[in-house]
């Protein structure tokens, strides 16, 4: 019998993986098209970072417009991540970091997202912390989620899939620091492009997650009767 006292919560994690994803995607569009950034493929060409697309014009207010909820989003999705893990069975020590770091990861989002587009070192100093910290601690949370699947019984291939990825990232985010000491110039002309990448697989692991949460029908009672 279904109960119809709770909820699916597969598209929250969808949503907290799509928006981000789609909004960087449309601020380019829209500074293409008013003329603040240059067409191009920013994946490839590094012709511009993902910050400079929300600094300017309309997209500056769609770039605040969809990320503070975003970021809102993102505490929540990390905060289920860890009930759905437990309903698992998982109980490791990294599960109960999950919600306190992505609490950490979304304050950091939101707080880059206030900065941008305004000018002062202060600001400079907000955003550059900012993302750092959203990118390296939503990696964490996904690579303890992406463990803990790994070490289950029943989930063990899924986990290696999701861990093979956040490998990835972490040779994404590796090359990134050799070239930068390695060959400064040819990294300052690819520095932007490694962002966009970066960015696309932090979000393509939560996208995988909505798809597990579908998959093993993650629900969660919204009232007791």
């Amino acid at each position: 019998m279904t109960d119809h006292r709770s909820v699916h919560l597969w598209w929250l994690a969808l949503a907290a993986g799509l928006i981000p994803l789609l909004t960087i995607h449309l601020t380019f569009a829209v500074s293409v098209l008013e003329g603040y950034v240059q067409l191009c493929v920013p994946y490839w060409d590094s012709c511009t970072s993902i910050s400079r697309t929300g600094r300017h014009g309309t997209s500056y207010f769609i770039f605040k417009g969809t990320m503070l909820p975003a970021a809102l989003l993102g505490m929540l999705f990390w905060w289920l991540n860890g009930r759905w893990l437990r309903q698992l069975g998982i109980h490791t020590r990294g599960v109960a970091w999950i919600p306190w770091l992505g609490l950490v990861a979304s304050f950091s989002l939101a707080a880059y997202t206030l900065a941008l587009g305004h000018a002062g070192d202060g600001f400079n100093l907000i955003r550059r912390i900012g993302v750092v910290l959203y990118f390296s601690l939503s990696y964490i949370c996904q690579l303890l989620i992406s463990a803990g699947l790994q070490g289950h019984p029943q989930w063990t291939h899924t986990g290696r899939k999701l861990m093979n990825l956040c490998l990835a990232t972490l040779g994404v985010g590796i090359l990134s620091v050799i070239l930068n000491g390695v060959a400064p110039e040819f990294y300052s002309r690819k520095d932007d492009a490694l962002e966009w990448i970066l960015a696309a697989m932090i979000n393509a692991h939560a996208l995988w997650l909505a798809l597990l949460w579908r998959k093993n029908r993650f629900r969660m009672r919204l009232w007791v009767a």
